[in-house]
């Protein structure tokens, strides 16, 4: 099985890069919503953030996901602090439905990770792709897509590496600067096709 492992910042366009390869018959796994699922079912993971951080609950008993980002997006060593607790948890869970793929006899899977080249994650993969867009698109799609504050998606964008960190640290670059959604859906078809034939 090729897995193939995508990144770049928030709002560059990854997720249509995704459904490209879910056309292809690859399997998607979403570092986000991985981490997500284990904000809401891992208790020692829980345990560990409100320990780092202090509380994080809602009303509800569940981490505040907005309160968290607040603590640690603009601040790097917290930004840090995070990444080093969460990535243990998801790179269980991503080996898992690796080897569930496998299972199904998938012959292509894509991880889905902003910090992909720094986490463990990488190592599972064959090949490494970075998606960018500018800034400004990208604090456009954030807030549309989240319904998030101007100054919020900012603080989230800023947050996040540079395009050059990405650029070094991956086997291959799409940069989705095209005005139309189905022009950069073309582009990477047209992507997938050359590296993965």
């Amino acid at each position: 099985m090729t897995v193939l492992g995508i990144t770049g910042p928030t709002g560059a366009g990854k997720t249509t890069l995704l459904w490209e390869v879910e056309k292809l018959g690859g399997a998607v796994i979403d570092c986000d919503a991985v981490y997500h699922e284990l904000l809401e079912s891992d208790i020692p993971l829980q345990n560990m953030l409100e320990m780092e951080f202090g509380p994080l609950r809602d009303k509800n008993g569940a981490i505040d996901r907005k309160k968290l980002g607040n603590i640690v997006f603009g601040d790097p060593e917290k930004l840090v602090a995070l990444n080093a607790i969460a990535w243990k948890g998801i790179t269980q869970r991503v080996r898992d439905i690796l080897e569930e793929c496998g299972q199904q006899g998938r012959t292509l899977a894509a991880i889905d990770a902003i910090a992909l080249v720094e986490s463990p994650l990488k190592e599972l993969c064959q090949l490494t792709v970075a998606v960018l867009a500018p800034q400004e698109v990208r604090v456009r799609r954030i807030m549309a897509r989240e319904g998030i504050s101007e100054t919020y998606a900012w603080a989230r964008v800023k947050a996040q590496r540079p395009d050059e960190y990405f650029i070094q640290n991956c086997d291959y670059t799409l940069v989705n600067d095209l005005p139309a959604a189905e022009e950069f859906s073309q582009k990477a078809r047209e992507f997938l096709k050359e590296v993965l034939l």
